[in-house]
């Protein structure tokens, strides 16, 4: 009996401090404790979880308003203007965390300045088996495999245009409030695997997405896509962006949103100057520098280094500076936005907005 009693205490005891510390962190995650947060619980996480799965409960949380909100106010300071828009504030989110536009008003709440959801196919495409993600945490960088005996092992994974279509719809009315307050809203269009014509996906994207959006993303620099990155030649670029315009220009009613193009940092010389030059002559609105690499840096310590893919991370930040700096005297307009793991340097470095990439 005494054995028993004692065991039920025990049991007890579990239960209670388990319970009050499952309490205690959930207050100290609502709250926004950022020290517990970065020190404890994340890296209980990445323990626990591997890459992608703890992206998809990021995700969750984020939109159940389960991750720590803003408790304070954004300083007029920080107000920006470009593409005809106000910036409440000059840090956003990168596509690539919320692909599906499931979590955009649990992001706006984080305090975000912007939300860019994507990138977004014209057709649902689940993308390939896992695993396809890959952590280097002695390197704070992130491997997204590519190719592998031909597969392109994570793609742009979408629900696909419609669904995103009716998810936003959803929330429309409080996007045109948000949008007015200088929170906005981007989508990022990709094209599928399988398309053998991109310049009809992303068109397509602008004629069902466009009204939907502030500012739109044509991504032509992701190496999970088949030939995707060839889009960034001179002839081939010209000929998608100038169909991509011309869709926008013909949508209905006084809003048109902003179009943006995302390139790559791997690009010689030659591609930088005939990027450069047709976004100057057709007018585009700006360009995203940059996506991720497939260069692998010779300091590169992680067991995981010898993965295919794209490199994100604190690897890619001098190579995504220096493409930063070229863009901006090739352009000659203040045309060049960055995307970035440290966005506080680029600010400093003279960037009006700056989009954040999450490495989880």
């Amino acid at each position: 009996m005494a054995w028993r009693h004692l065991k039920k205490r025990a049991q007890d005891a579990v239960v209670i401090l388990g319970g009050g510390g499952l309490l205690f962190a959930s207050y100290l995650t609502a709250v926004g404790d950022e020290r517990f947060y970065a020190e404890h619980l994340m890296p209980a996480l990445q323990g626990l979880l591997d890459p992608e799965s703890a992206h998809k409960l990021a995700v969750r949380f984020t939109s159940l308003g389960l991750l720590p909100r803003a408790t304070f106010q954004d300083s007029d300071m920080l107000e920006v203007r470009i593409m005809g828009h106000k910036f409440r504030n000059p840090v956003g989110i990168a596509a690539g965390f919320d692909k599906h536009g499931e979590a955009v008003d649990g992001l706006f709440k984080m305090g975000f300045g912007f939300v860019e959801i994507g990138s977004v196919t014209p057709k649902p495409q689940e993308g390939n088996p896992r695993p396809r993600v890959f952590r280097l945490p002695e390197d704070q960088a992130i491997i997204n495999r590519a190719l592998t005996l031909s597969l392109y092992r994570y793609g742009f994974n979408s629900h696909g245009f419609s669904v995103v279509e009716h998810r936003l719809r959803a929330r429309q009315q409080k996007q045109t409030k948000l949008s007015e307050d200088g929170l906005l809203l981007g989508i990022n269009l990709g094209k599928n695997k399988m398309s053998v014509d991109a310049a009809a996906d992303y068109t397509e994207g602008v004629r069902v997405l466009g009204p939907l959006a502030d500012y739109l993303v044509v991504n032509v620099s992701s190496p999970n896509t088949a030939g995707l990155r060839s889009l960034q030649g001179k002839a081939k670029l010209h000929h998608l962006l100038t169909k991509v315009l011309q869709e926008r220009d013909a949508l209905k009613g006084a809003h048109k949103p902003a179009v943006l193009v995302k390139i790559a940092p791997d690009l010689t010389a030659q591609d930088k100057e005939d990027i450069a030059g047709v976004v100057r002559e057709l007018g585009i609105d700006g360009l995203i520098v940059t996506n991720t690499t497939l260069s692998r840096p010779a300091s590169l310590q992680g067991a995981l280094r010898s993965e295919t893919g794209g490199l994100s991370g604190k690897p890619l930040r001098d190579l995504s500076t220096q493409t930063i700096r070229e863009m901006y005297a090739l352009t000659q307009e203040n045309k060049v936005l960055a995307a970035s793991q440290r966005p506080l340097e680029q600010i400093i470095g003279g960037e009006d907005v700056v989009w954040w990439k999450a490495i989880l």
